[in-house]
């Protein structure tokens, strides 16, 4: 049965963490909202959305469909995906601590988002400058490095190369988007940090060879990282 992906068209997001695991699986699906048809995909995904129409609506993309199954929220999804696809541990232990590493992801990435719309999402980048500069420097300074050098213990201590030990899960491929993503935005910053983390650069190279996830990456499926997205490359905030 071939999946159903709902997530905005015109960037990686939060959906990329989802695609990424469904592109190593080899798996079957329909990036929906990027189907041909002058927005009939977007226009479905806001359909199920609506809480007036379903009954159990995501509030916000990204969400997958499996037959009559509607997954929302990106780590619930790839809680569910990783055992179905040989991404996550086999034991209750080991997948409670890979999504625990996912939610931590997931924070990383929320931070991330806000160096550039600190004030207000809806508000455009242009309106909220001044904070944006002073959120990305506390950001690139303190949290940016805080949180991969907790992944860099992680994997130090995994017994393993990847942050559960030796096989690679959901969680592995998270944190390479994530290196993809800080490359882009911060690149200054990145240089500073890159030489203090290894593992996790280690990790990252892992993931980008991997043979699906490396034809992927050089097709036109994925989408090239831009200022309307969660990871931003403003100049002024990489300090």
């Amino acid at each position: 049965m071939a999946y159903e992906l709902y997530y905005w068209p015109e960037i990686q997001g939060r959906g990329e963490f989802v695609r990424l695991v469904l592109e190593d699986a080899g798996a079957k699906y329909t990036d929906v909202a990027r189907q041909p048809g002058k927005g009939l995909g977007t226009g479905a995904m806001m359909t199920l959305l609506d809480g007036s129409r379903v009954r159990q609506p995501s509030f916000a993309p990204p969400f997958l469909r499996s037959g009559k199954l509607m997954i929302g929220q990106t780590a619930n999804i790839l809680q569910w995906l990783g055992p179905r696809h040989g991404l996550a541990p086999a034991g209750e232990a080991g997948r409670l601590w890979t999504h625990q590493l996912q939610l931590t992801i997931a924070d990383f990435v929320a931070e991330a988002h806000d160096t550039h719309h600190p004030i207000a999402s809806h508000l455009y980048y242009e309106d909220q400058i001044p904070e944006a500069k002073r959120r990305a420097r506390e950001f690139t300074k303190l949290r940016m490095p805080k949180y991969l050098s907790y992944f860099e213990g992680v994997l130090v201590n995994s017994g393993g190369r990847y942050l559960t030990g030796r096989r690679l899960t959901y969680a592995d491929l998270s944190l390479f988007q994530i290196v993809e993503g800080l490359r882009y935005a911060f690149p200054k910053a990145w240089a500073r940090l890159n030489v203090k983390i290894p593992r996790v650069g280690e990790v990252h190279d892992a993931v980008a060879g991997r043979p699906r996830l490396k034809a992927y990456l050089a097709s036109e499926r994925r989408i090239a990282f831009n200022e309307q997205g969660i990871f931003r490359h403003y100049p002024d905030l990489d300090g």
